[in-house]
């Protein structure tokens, strides 16, 4: 645990972020609460213990100060060459100094109030550990709206690097690889109606298993297997009223996701892509994607359905192909079954396929990942997208921790490295990229496409150009206003939730268009 008392809450996000982004594996407490943090240290002595304070100045009307940051070893008593840390309960000044810095800042400019805390805050856990990161104190999950934007307002490259680097510390790699995406997104949205046009997310909330590292918004199919025509049906209302307020606006992508859609039986699939046709206007359709992910779940049948209905890419995802992984995170499918289904897929013509690869899953060895690299090269996808694991709070992974911690869930330098020359070597080029909390080795996932074939739907919602209308459990709206305002419109999580109280559903999102 490492806990950071600060004397007024700002910016405690980002601290976070910052610190587990150097401590990964460390609990990271942030309050603006003493006495809160005091009982913590109570129970269990920290790594170390940081204070941040942020001290106005003291002319009259100034808006000047400074922001101090001070970083506290526990007592040397307490220290264990094993590591182990026991409970302790600190005695006021019991801590031994560790380090300190200090900023001047202006705190009516609250980004360059952040910029400077968290440079302030980088260096110190930088000389603290000897260890840069890749991003470096860049905690946002969408480091590419930089490049992007400050493209579009016409600066020179090299301009942005000078930025990144001096700004944010990131590395040369992590600048060039943000600036050659920015540079492609902005070619490939040169398509897209940004004022008048949308895109549509249908979320499907059923799984065949839930996966040890998940915690989105959905159930194992066979719970709700005798409702899922139920849900279809409140599916629909929403869908209904939704195609109705936007019946002037252009429908540029579809995505169908989850959960994973293709737990639906040929019959509901072919139910929902039917009324989907019905409400909505494809006339400036650009893309329409479903998610297959599962390979367990793909069949023929299901299959002809998607071709039937002009499902233009699919997404078959083996995450490892090392099946004791697999078995461990609870995915109850074979390396064959994905195999298969992608070759099956292939056979009946989808040629947009796209398939999700994990980093830094329990016990995976370069290794490992090289085997799985090398079999995903023979099927050569259209799409590959690769994620270094991010475990949320609400994931099994993170909540009975003590089950993987002695496996290992590590990334690289040298792993990411690899699966860059991997997707080159299959002609993939990298075209978005997004970033999350608590991710493996703080790295990124990126999303790699042949020429044509990358998802438009990924880029717009990462970098936030077009409104989103989600409709389905657990599902969030977004619109984007003239003045760079966002509004968000969140569904229930829970299905039972959603199916009762569809009608609130429908008038969130009545509030949001019409707001």
């Amino acid at each position: 645990m490492i806990t950071v008392c600060l004397n007024k809450a700002e910016f405690e996000y980002d601290i976070h972020s910052l610190v587990k982004a150097f401590f990964a594996g460390e609990e990271v407490k942030v309050f603006a609460d003493s006495e809160k943090i005091s009982r913590l240290e109570q129970e269990q002595t920290p790594l170390f213990h940081m204070e941040i304070v942020y001290e106005e100045g003291t002319e009259p009307g100034s808006s000047g100060g400074m922001v101090k940051i001070s970083l506290y070893l526990p007592p040397a008593e307490t220290e264990i060459p094993s590591g182990e840390k026991p409970g302790l309960a600190y005695e006021a000044g019991g801590y031994r100094p560790g380090a300190a810095k200090q900023v001047e800042t202006d705190f009516s400019d609250r980004k360059m109030t952040k910029d400077r805390l968290k440079q302030t805050l980088y260096k110190m856990l930088s000389e603290y550990t000897g260890r840069t990161l890749p991003w470096g104190s860049l905690t946002g999950i969408r480091p590419v709206k930089i490049s992007m934007s400050m493209l579009e307002q016409g600066k020179e490259e090299e301009e942005i690097r000078t930025y990144m680097a001096d700004t944010y510390f990131a590395s040369e790699q992590k600048i060039s690889l943000s600036i050659e995406i920015a540079k492609r997104e902005l070619e490939l949205l040169k398509q897209i109606d940004y004022r008048d046009g949308y895109s549509l997310y249908v979320g499907i909330p059923f799984c065949p298993s839930i996966c040890s590292y998940c915690s989105f918004s959905s159930s194992p199919i066979g719970r709700w297997q005798e409702r899922v025509d139920e849900y279809l049906s409140a599916l629909e209302t929403e869908m209904e009223f939704t195609a109705s307020v936007l019946s002037r606006r252009k429908l540029n992508t579809i995505y169908i996701g989850g959960g994973t859609p293709t737990t639906l039986s040929p019959r509901q699939l072919d139910r929902l892509l039917t009324k989907i046709k019905i409400c909505f206007n494809f006339s400036d359709l650009l893309e329409y994607t479903v998610e297959a992910g599962r390979p367990d779940s793909v069949t023929q049948e299901k299959l002809e359905v998607l071709r039937e209905h002009g499902i233009s890419r699919i997404s078959i995802n083996p995450q490892t192909m090392k099946q004791e992984t697999l078995d461990l995170i609870g995915r109850r499918h074979t390396t064959e079954q994905t195999t298969e289904s992608f070759r099956l897929a292939r056979k009946m013509g989808f040629d947009n396929i796209n398939m999700d690869l994990i980093l830094g899953l329990p016990g995976e060895t370069m290794e490992d990942v090289r085997n799985t690299l090398e079999q995903i090269q023979e099927l050569a996808p259209d799409n590959l997208t690769v994620h270094s694991l991010a475990i949320k709070r609400a994931a099994r992974m993170n909540m009975f921790a003590e089950d993987y911690r002695d496996m290992g869930m590590n990334n690289s330098w040298e792993i990411i490295e690899m699966t860059s020359s991997y997707a080159g070597n299959m002609g993939l080029f990298p075209y978005y990229l997004y970033r999350q909390k608590n991710m493996a080795g703080n790295f990124e996932n990126v999303g790699y496409a042949r020429e044509g074939k990358a998802g438009l739907y990924n880029i717009l919602m990462m970098e936030e150009k077009q409104d989103i209308l989600a409709l389905g459990a657990g599902s969030i709206s977004k619109r984007l206003y003239e003045d760079g305002r966002i509004e968000r419109c969140e569904n229930v999580k829970d299905v039972s939730q959603y199916m009762e109280r569809i009608g609130e559903m429908t008038e969130r999102k009545r509030k949001l268009l019409e707001g």
